[in-house]
């Protein structure tokens, strides 16, 4: 047992004994399934936590954590589009390649046979990543693009998930792939921001909840998959999602950024996709000269 611990262990375990070893089934059959059979022993039953059982419980908590956010990570973005009917600031580009990384990612680790705790967000995150990408080509007058990007991805999935389409060493050869990929696809939507001059409505929510889960997800890596590929593409994710929180922050009372467009008397339709901050706000002074 961590010593450290120990004290605290030695006081709490007349109390939380009874109830810990006599837990529900269901509850029990999932700490097993989480912690394996030993580490459940010692912690739960025998209540002498050791240290790489305590690091593998703050592990799965963690990635636990970082799924159920998932869920909703991305829904703030979602409700903005769909409330400004405007894609502005927002790089198709960057999330139809994060989906594509996140496809090979998920196929990957399931074939792979690893815990789910350590990547099931993927999959939440990818299906919302969809959505947004078919509203930005929407709003854009793009629809029937739209459509052709669902079946490709449709497609791709199918084939990757099966043996017999992709064989496992093409598969590992696409995943050190998918971490480049990863990584690049913030490119273009760090590119767009910069070169609008704003945020636009790129939602501050999902930023910086990816800069965390991004850090998050080192950590599990480490403690859980024993994949060098895995952890250095989650390393040079974090650095980008750190340059996009970046961003966010400094450009936050720039009129080019949604949440504040109002505060500059902007409408959404006026924070054109592309445009440069300095032609927005070049205003001819009327003159004070006087008239023969």
């Amino acid at each position: 047992m961590d010593q450290t611990l120990a004290p605290i262990f030695d006081i709490l375990r007349p109390y939380l004994g009874p109830i810990t070893n006599n837990l529900p089934k269901p509850l029990t059959s999932l700490s097993v399934s989480l912690l394996g059979p030993a580490c459940h022993q010692t912690l739960l039953l025998d209540l002498q936590p050791t240290t790489p059982c305590l690091k593998l419980a703050v592990s799965k908590t963690l990635g636990l954590a970082i799924i159920s956010a998932a869920s909703i990570v991305k829904v703030p973005q979602i409700l903005k589009l769909v409330a400004s009917k405007s894609p502005a600031g927002i790089s198709f580009s960057s999330y139809a390649l994060e989906t594509l990384a996140y496809l090979i990612s998920l196929a990957y680790n399931t074939r792979m046979g690893f815990p789910f705790s350590t990547y099931g967000e993927t999959a939440l995150i990818a299906a919302q990543n969809v959505v947004i990408a078919v509203l930005v080509l929407q709003f854009a007058g793009k629809g029937p693009l739209a459509a052709s990007f669902v079946a490709t991805l449709g497609a791709v999935g199918w084939a990757l998930f099966r043996e017999q389409m992709v064989g496992m060493d093409m598969l590992g050869t696409l995943m050190a792939g998918a971490g480049v990929l990863g990584v690049v696809s913030k490119v273009p939507q760090i590119w767009t921001v910069y070169q609008e001059g704003g945020t636009g409505q790129l939602s501050a929510f999902a930023v910086f909840n990816y800069l965390m889960g991004s850090l998050t997800r080192i950590f599990t890596t480490l403690q859980e998959v024993d994949d060098k590929v895995i952890l250095y593409g989650f390393v040079a994710g974090f650095a980008l999602n750190a340059v996009l929180a970046a961003q966010m922050v400094y450009y936050w009372n720039s009129p080019q950024t949604a949440g504040h467009a109002g505060e500059v008397g902007k409408k959404p339709e006026q924070i054109a996709m592309g445009s440069s901050t300095s032609a927005q706000l070049k205003v001819k002074s009327p003159t004070t000269r006087r008239r023969g």
